[in-house]
């Protein structure tokens, strides 16, 4: 029997570090003209939109927002038993001298955002591109970091931290999860 999930974060903790990231990036923005936000699918185009939301509130101006997909961007592609489920970026938006917010669930490896930086290239030249991140679990491969993190965890390299969100998932609830031998 596999041990219970570790809950780091329900869905008052995520509300209120959305809310925490969205006044960092007014703050350093200082409004939101030039400002675009880039969710890596699935889940962070779901906080992206999330992100928008609470902006609107907040700042009474609410950025695009679009979903880019990286599955054929991985360099991991050759080592996965799987092929990538390929889905649909959705840049309704000219990023020309744009500034882009990359916003995922989680950074680990670095290797998604690179993924998405090799995206992100295909659609033009932004001005500047910042990562924002739900939760930052270390264990970093490339010189990748965030500009905005909602939770810093340190984790072992055989635990996972699982992000659910009602969108996708049904429920609100990061929780770090012993991944099981195989």
């Amino acid at each position: 029997m596999p041990p219970k999930p570790n809950v780091l974060m329900e869905e008052a903790d995520i509300d209120r570090v959305l809310r925490r990231v969205a006044s960092q990036i007014l703050e350093r923005h200082r409004g939101l003209d030039n400002v675009v936000l880039l969710g890596i699918r699935t889940r962070g185009y779901t906080l992206a939109k999330r992100l928008a939301r609470i902006l609107k509130e907040t700042a009474k101006a609410e950025p695009p927002v679009g979903a880019l997909d990286i599955g054929l961007y991985r360099d991991d592609l050759e080592l996965r038993s799987t092929q990538p489920m390929v889905q649909i970026s959705d840049v309704p938006f000219d990023i020309e001298d744009r500034d882009v917010i990359l916003v995922d669930d989680v950074l680990n490896t670095g290797r998604t955002t690179r993924a998405a930086l090799n995206a992100l290239a295909d659609f033009g030249r932004t001005r500047t591109i910042q990562l924002a991140v739900l939760v930052d679990r270390g264990h970093r491969e490339l010189p990748i970091r965030a500009d905005y993190t909602g939770l810093e965890v340190q984790t072992r390299r055989d635990e996972n931290v699982e992000v659910l969100l009602i969108e996708e998932d049904g429920e609100d609830k990061v929780q770090l999860v012993v991944r099981e031998e195989r």
